[in-house]
């Protein structure tokens, strides 16, 4: 154990053979990246920081809502009246927990532009996702780097939880080639979800996680787990001879999501929102002067809200626009160039 770290903190944990003193040392040297802090995401962070994860970078481009709170378990009322962006607010829990763990928050949409270099440097990529297509993308990250990641879903009372080993097993589009189609998946916003299946899916997700993480990969599922809370069922299906040979992504090596992409508008699981990327870093406190005689306007260090009839656009320093009240990306456009310019 290295001199600074706690072992009284841990000890339970240590007192637990498959980790032991050496594996407490290796999760203390680690370095793991949670994408999205939704109701999965935060458990997750919850889980790697407690456990003694060094390093945790924690990516998500969204705010914190009252309808979060239900199952969302790192946030509060205050954090939701701030409108604070979940980076920012888990981060700010999260250092209450457990000071000898470094965070970084990333303020950020997940996309071809950044992807690697934000996941590129950690040794697991966590899901807290939920949406496919990030999830393709970090699939295109974890196989061209190497990295190994675990999948993660969560809605209704249902969940499923995949390992995913570059090189040892089947890559995400293996098991699953394309996306499912818009309208065709449910989602937490058409068949809601219950707190408990979030915090089943995600602590599966975190066992899979501490295994790799201190190097015990013989104990490691690797299976494709779906179950559902409700009804009390739970099944596997071992998927480890599912690695596909004309997989584009771990079969051919072409990484289809890291490709340039051009469309900057991008709907946001059912909520009714828009998210518009502007392209060009926004000044806040300028842009809150030029609104605050046209409507509504409240601004903290992170983002701006600006209501304007039944429609509001929170501003983010790195361009993007979330547009809630429309589901139509011409509007959300039309929106964001009457208002904000670009």
């Amino acid at each position: 154990m290295d001199r600074t770290t706690p072992i009284g903190r841990y000890s339970r944990q240590i007192l637990f053979a498959p980790i032991g003193a050496s594996g407490q040392k290796r999760l203390s040297a680690s370095r793991v990246a949670v994408v999205g802090l939704g109701a999965l995401g935060t458990v997750l962070a919850n889980h790697m920081v407690r456990a003694g994860v060094g390093f945790v970078r924690l990516i998500d481009r969204d705010f914190v809502e009252e309808s979060n709170l239900q199952r969302q378990m790192l946030y509060d009322e205050r954090d939701a009246e701030e409108g604070l962006p979940k980076a920012a607010a888990a981060a700010r829990h999260l250092a209450d927990f457990n000071r000898d763990v470094r965070l970084e928050p990333v303020i950020a949409d997940l996309t071809w532009r950044n992807a690697e270099s934000l996941l590129g440097d950690v040794d697991i990529i966590l899901d807290g996702t939920d949406n496919f297509e990030v999830r393709y993308l970090v699939n295109d990250v974890a196989v061209k780097r190497g990295i190994p990641w675990i999948y993660g879903g969560a809605v209704a009372a249902h969940g499923v939880v995949l390992p995913v080993l570059p090189g040892d097993g089947p890559c995400l589009r293996c098991l699953f080639p394309e996306a499912p189609a818009p309208g065709e998946a449910p989602t937490c916003d058409t068949a809601g979800v219950i707190g408990p299946v979030v915090h089943v899916v995600a602590s599966l997700q975190g066992t899979e996680a501490l295994k790799m993480l201190v190097g015990d990969r013989k104990a490691i599922r690797r299976r494709l787990v779906y179950l559902d809370l409700w009804e009390n069922r739970w099944s596997e299906t071992d998927v480890s001879r599912s690695r596909r040979p004309d997989c584009p992504c771990c079969g051919a090596r072409r990484f289809d999501w890291l490709s340039p992409r051009t469309d900057d508008a991008v709907s946001l699981c059912g909520r009714q929102a828009i998210q518009v990327t502007l392209g060009a870093p926004l000044d806040l406190e300028r842009l809150e002067r030029r609104l605050a005689p046209l409507g509504q306007v409240r601004r903290n260090p992170f983002l701006l809200r600006f209501q304007i009839e039944d429609k509001r656009l929170t501003v983010f320093p790195d361009g993007r626009v979330l547009v809630q009240g429309t589901d139509d990306p011409a509007a959300a456009r039309s929106l964001c160039a009457r208002y904000i310019g670009g």
